[in-house]
């Protein structure tokens, strides 16, 4: 067995992990790269290094979470970490106790990182602020999606997803490659950090939805958008299918699952015009609505389960990076 390297890396510019656009540029690389290296750890089946012994990881999901919430308490278990999941369902929240009032009782628990997933924009940022007036500033705040703008940790998963199906590392960049994303982009936080990350590293982005569905003009003016599913897939490399957040739809927007299905649901026949493009889907998955069921799982096509793998990569890179004081050694 070929031993692993771990990459020699700068030690991160920022403090907390709140958006993709508040990251550097030298600071995705890093933790790409990073992700990448733990990526092929788990896949040839070496030891993980506990380098996080000794560190105290919370999550604290306001919202529900499968994918994030587990992949981010395994990558925490598998560096070592002593992990707490906080039942938010069953704490003093639903009491009347505020949002900067159980980070900071949290934090008191010499926690060194916190992982927070809120509906309300900004409450990462509200979070570290908190923390800090109340002197608990040495620990890391780590967003794990918030608002319908921002899910930074899984525009990384997706982009180390596509650095590995096109073997190339992320300092290679994504120069010349085609992404289109399909589906709810309006209300994605999905789509909002992949339209901060994915041009950054050199891709061509594309939204493709209904002109319901898609962004203000406003919002990524620089990303050409497409009404038409046939157009806004011509020729492209993946093909990123996002859920319909139904529960966010306005008043009087007729849409079905079955319209919808028919005008834009990712099908084997529907990809014609991108006949080489890998298909991702960040979850959960609504199969028959954006997406038919055996285009999902098509081991050929379909990246989703690489996605899911990717996200714990992704989260000990994230956690790693954050808390390992060591981690330019190799």
């Amino acid at each position: 067995m070929t031993k692993l390297t771990r990459p020699s890396l700068s030690p991160l510019k920022a403090d907390h992990f709140f958006s993709i656009s508040e990251t550097s540029d030298q600071d995705l690389i890093t933790l790409l790269t990073l992700a990448d290296y733990y990526a092929a750890l788990m896949q040839s089946g070496s030891d993980i290094p506990r380098v996080l012994t000794g560190r105290t990881q919370v999550n604290v999901f306001f919202e529900n979470s499968t994918r994030t919430n587990s992949s981010f308490e395994l990558a925490g278990k598998k560096l070592g970490a002593d992990v707490l999941v906080v039942p938010v369902a069953a704490s003093s929240v639903h009491k009347g106790e505020a949002l900067l009032d159980t980070v900071q009782t949290l934090a008191a628990l010499n926690t060194d990182a916190m992982i927070i997933r809120h509906k309300e924009a900004g409450s990462c940022k509200a979070a570290s602020a908190a923390l800090g007036a109340a002197g608990l500033s040495t620990c890391k705040i780590l967003n794990a999606g918030e608002g319908t703008a921002d899910h930074p940790s899984q525009a990384l998963l997706d982009a180390l997803t596509m650095f590995q199906s096109l073997g190339r590392t992320p300092d290679q960049g994504l120069h010349g490659i085609k992404i289109a994303i399909c589906g709810d982009i309006r209300h994605s936080r999905v789509a909002s950090s992949n339209a901060q990350l994915l041009p950054r590293l050199g891709a061509e982005l594309r939204f493709v939805g209904p002109e319901a569905l898609l962004p203000p003009e406003e919002s990524y003016p620089e990303i050409d958008r497409y009404i038409s599913l046939e157009d806004g897939i011509q020729d492209a490399d993946f093909v990123m299918a996002l859920r319909i957040q139904f529960e966010r739809l306005p008043d009087g927007l007729a849409l079905s699952k079955e319209d919808f299905f028919q005008a834009h649901g990712l099908t084997h026949e529907r990809l014609a015009p991108a006949p080489k493009a890998f298909v991702m889907h960040p979850g959960p998955m609504n199969r028959g609505v954006e997406i038919s069921g055996a285009l999902a799982d098509d081991p050929q096509r379909s990246l989703v389960l690489k996605q899911v793998q990717n996200g714990v990569a992704v989260r000990m890179a994230l956690l790693d990076a954050f808390l390992h004081v060591g981690h330019n050694s190799p």
